[in-house]
């Protein structure tokens, strides 16, 4: 029933997995899947081209002057059934997956003008409920009123190794050394910035999954969905 569609928080480290568990979630359930992260990425790949952000600085100011001609959105692919990242009118769902961005996406994503202009956008996804998205402060800053929160962990090994492959599927030759640092460092960004810091909602349920499957995942998320509805019913 409409009435009971709820709003799914699922945050977590970076490369811990979240987002292919949420798009399969949403996928599920017949819920709209948003990727907030995603969204940084796409500002991040802005920045990039028009030398606001590089390997060592990033203009805080040229950036925030930049934010209102930064339009995204999501575009589902009829061949994969997938979501797609637009940004403004390109899709650059692939350019924004690379390493390069990896790497610059932390200290974008830190800049407090960046985060207020996207949670806005975030938050107007949600005003009718029925919604998956994940990210690192959507339970705690986007939809503090989220009624499914989940906080997604793994170890920064794991992490590395998972994106390592993906990267390598995807056909990019990236050292797994480089893929260990940059989930490292943004592990350490992502948790000590000043706005939106990355870190458990009091509420939110835990998924640790170091030794888990894909299929134990997604079962694992959709036990917890079908439980918190059926208490709402």
């Amino acid at each position: 029933m409409a009435d009971n569609r709820i709003i799914i928080a699922i945050d977590g480290f970076s490369s811990s997995g979240k987002s292919s568990m949420a798009k399969q979630l949403a996928k599920t359930i017949g819920y709209a899947y948003v990727d907030s992260g995603a969204m940084y990425r796409a500002v991040t790949l802005y920045a990039m081209r028009k030398g606001i952000s590089t390997p060592d600085s990033l203009d805080e100011k040229a950036l925030i002057d930049e934010l209102s001609n930064i339009a995204i959105s999501f575009r589902v692919d009829d061949a994969t059934g997938r979501s797609r990242t637009v940004l403004n009118g390109e899709d650059v769902e692939d350019l924004i997956r690379t390493i390069e961005v990896s790497n610059q996406v932390s200290p974008v994503s830190a800049v407090a003008e960046v985060r207020r202009d996207l949670v806005k956008k975030q938050q107007a996804f949600g005003v009718e409920k029925g919604i998956v998205m994940d990210g690192r402060d959507i339970g705690t800053t986007v939809f503090p009123a989220a009624e499914m929160k989940v906080f997604v962990d793994a170890s920064p090994e794991v992490r590395a190794k998972r994106r390592h492959l993906e990267l390598q599927q995807k056909g990019q030759d990236v050292a797994y050394e480089d893929v260990y640092k940059n989930v490292c460092e943004r592990d350490h960004i992502d948790s000590t910035r000043q706005e939106s810091p990355l870190r458990k909602a009091d509420d939110a349920y835990v998924l640790d999954n170091d030794n888990m499957t894909i299929e134990e995942q997604n079962q694992w998320l959709l036990d917890l969905y079908n439980k918190i509805v059926s208490s709402k019913a």
